[in-house]
């Protein structure tokens, strides 16, 4: 019984694969992409590739990147994953300014809007948090510790926001919990003063988003689940104001007689004028587009906008009217193909154009990304179109089963538990 175990386990560790990231810079001054244990980034306005710069003595990332992060003023960059290890660089010249020793595996970052503090979450359930004065850019890179802040329990953070006034941490986890944290002036100290909690998902809470305007510029949260649904939240006081099916509107919920088949929403993200939300769900080759009231509250789907075999696993989106997607993952087990990243970009965002039916999104032509075929050689792979096909076919199923493993809790038999107990290998030893 204990070798079947032991084998299961090693089974789930293979499945645990990254899918491809992608963020842009909010004023579409540059895009990055992780796929695996590499950063690329390429730089719009430069029209070029960028070559990162890390002096702190250690390699650049030697395991699975798996969060990526512009600070909402652009100046910052952070990156972080499996090798236990955040790094913040700065977006000027592209040097990493600190890097960041966690305990555990990141599995989520965040930057204040001042710049000045670096918040990034483990698999543990710790929320640590890594200030930088005004000198840092001007330093070399010191190998620090973060602090830890906050905490839930025993449970991975999935999900890392800070709210549009920089009053608020947000952070979510497997357990379909959904915290708002106020963050201190002193976060060194701890953040101890809880603001409420978003109640409501009934599978791991997978992303979160803010959407705000100029009516409203403390904004609502947007949550997206394992539950295929998008939320809308006051997240001052916890309400949840409006649920979006996204996955019952698709058509990519299925039951049978023992279980409902949901797929899981993989990322959101906002237009900068909050009025219009990008969903990414499992299954879905393409995108949905929700349109959001924040006078009424509500979420309402707009139209999902089809790709070919893309079925997205990050999203982006700056001030300039483009959406960016990225699909592809680390590695995919029993293949030996290597790690793929595929960038497509919507053009046509306005919200006149969703509403007519002759306009509506473009899906730009390779020719017509902006950085064109010279910004796709630096982010994507290099595979031929028969082989991209069948590897991108093969990778949304690995991320489903990654997810699914890594974030659905299974229930374990009283049996099971105890053999797990025993099977651990982070058990403390006794001193002699």
């Amino acid at each position: 019984m204990e070798e079947s175990f032991v084998e299961e386990t090693e089974n789930n560790k293979e499945t645990e694969v990254a899918p491809a990231l992608i963020a842009v810079h909010p004023t579409e001054k540059s895009v990055a992409v992780a796929v695996g244990s590499e950063l690329r980034v390429f730089d719009l306005h430069g029209d070029c590739s960028v070559s990162l710069v890390d002096d702190s003595g250690r390699s650049f990332h030697t395991d699975s990147i798996k969060a990526i992060r512009f600070g909402a003023k652009g100046r910052l960059f952070a990156s972080a994953g499996d090798d236990k290890l955040v790094k913040i660089w700065t977006t000027d010249s592209w040097h990493c300014i600190r890097t960041v020793c966690s305990e555990k595996r990141v599995s989520a970052v965040a930057i204040s809007h001042d710049g000045l503090f670096v918040c990034f979450a483990d698999k543990f359930g710790v929320v640590w948090v890594v200030g930088l004065d005004d000198n840092s850019e001007n330093q070399s890179s010191i190998n620090t510790k973060g602090a830890p802040i906050l905490a839930h329990y025993c449970s991975i953070i999935t999900s890392l926001e800070f709210s549009p006034d920089g009053q608020f941490i947000v952070s979510a986890d497997r357990d379909f919990k959904i915290r708002v944290t106020l963050f201190p002036k002193k976060p060194l100290n701890g953040a101890h003063e809880i603001q409420s909690f978003c109640l409501g998902h009934t599978e791991f809470v997978s992303c979160l988003a803010f959407v705000c305007s100029s009516d409203y510029p403390n904004g609502f949260l947007l949550s997206g689940s394992g539950d295929s649904t998008v939320r809308l939240w006051d997240f001052t006081s916890g309400s949840l104001l409006d649920t979006c099916e996204v996955g019952a509107e698709a058509g990519l919920v299925e039951s049978d007689r023992e279980e409902v088949c949901q797929p899981a929403v993989t990322d959101i993200c906002a237009s900068s004028d909050g009025s219009l939300v990008a969903v990414a769900i499992q299954s879905l080759h393409g995108v949905m587009l929700l349109s959001c009231d924040l006078s009424m509250g509500r979420l309402s789907v707009v139209k999902v906008v089809s790709m070919d075999i893309s079925i997205p696993t990050s999203l982006g989106m700056s001030s300039a009217d483009h959406l960016w997607m990225v699909t592809g993952v680390s590695s995919i087990p029993g293949t030996k193909f290597p790690s793929l990243a595929r960038v497509r970009v919507f053009s046509g965002l306005q919200k006149d154009n969703l509403n007519t039916s002759k306009c509506g999104p473009i899906l730009l032509k390779d020719t017509d990304v902006p950085g064109g075929e010279k910004l796709l050689e630096k982010l994507q792979g290099s595979l031929s179109i028969v082989e991209e096909e069948k590897v991108l076919e093969e990778a949304a199923e690995a991320v489903k089963t990654a997810m699914h493993n890594l974030l659905i809790k299974r229930p374990y038999s009283v049996e099971k538990r105890e053999l797990r107990k025993r099977s651990r290998n982070d058990r403390k030893l006794k001193s002699c």
